[in-house]
């Protein structure tokens, strides 16, 4: 026997139309469900990840994403809020984490070297594949970055974020303003290829590992206790500060 079927009204609001085709923004459209199909399916169904979706109306009334649909329900589905206090609501998503670390997939490389220039704890590999990224995000309470909606669609991962823009200094301030992150920056103090926090070092420790008239020069360096690289603020520091605050006013 055929599964039963019938029709629900959606609506999507601010910047998860980003997801939808333009004939869908902003605006009411009904689309067919089948039964049993629950809140979450069908959202997902229309390419919007779950983890994007922090309220859902049902008929006026919040619910999570397990909730049924049937004919004619009425949904509005807003996204996660940052300001604006709905206590007295279902919110479908999970608390916030209390501290903001990343992991991101292949395609956001030169986005996690952005971020570790900002301090940010942001795990990164050419060697991680989906399911890598749902695990490590699962186990170790990391938000994913991707652009690939269907990798956020995983129940695995409750923390997540789809990218927008493919270019990696808008991603950059994406992010920022997504995570509400920009009293939380503390420039060069992750090693950029290893992701862990640089150290103090004495300059007699890495003499031998910088060149003699840096050595010379300077008197303050740091060191990435993963990898050894040493790091110091020379021309290649400075431009990088000016290249940051032209970039994202820092």
């Amino acid at each position: 026997m055929a599964a039963k079927s019938g029709e629900v009204t959606l609506r999507f609001y601010e910047e998860l139309n980003d997801f939808l085709p333009k004939e869908r923004r902003k605006r009411p459209f009904r689309i067919r469900f089948h039964d049993g199909d629950t809140v979450k399916a069908v959202i997902e169904s229309l390419g919007v990840p779950h983890t994007e979706v922090d309220l859902v109306l049902v008929d006026g009334q919040s619910v999570p994403f397990d909730r049924q649909v049937v004919e004619g329900n009425q949904i509005s589905v807003y996204p996660v809020f940052e300001s604006l206090e709905i206590g007295g609501l279902t919110k479908v998503r999970p608390m916030g984490l209390r501290k903001s670390s990343f992991v991101l997939d292949v395609h956001l490389g030169r986005l996690a070297k952005l971020l570790r220039m900002l301090g940010f704890d942001s795990l990164y590999s050419n060697a991680l594949d989906d399911g890598d990224l749902s695990r490590i995000s699962h186990e170790h309470r990391r938000i994913v970055l991707t652009r690939d909606r269907e990798l956020l669609k995983r129940t695995i991962i409750s923390h997540g974020y789809c990218v927008r823009s493919d270019q990696p200094l808008e991603q950059l301030v994406e992010i920022l303003q997504r995570f509400d992150l920009r009293t939380k920056i503390r420039p060069f103090t992750r090693c950029l290829r290893c992701n862990a926090l640089l150290e103090d070092v004495e300059t007699a420790k890495v003499a031998s590992s910088v060149p003699p008239y840096v050595a010379r020069t300077y008197d303050r360096f740091r060191t990435c206790p993963e990898c050894g690289r040493v790091y110091w603020q020379g021309s290649h520091w400075e431009s990088m500060r000016r290249f940051l605050e032209a970039k994202i006013s820092l």
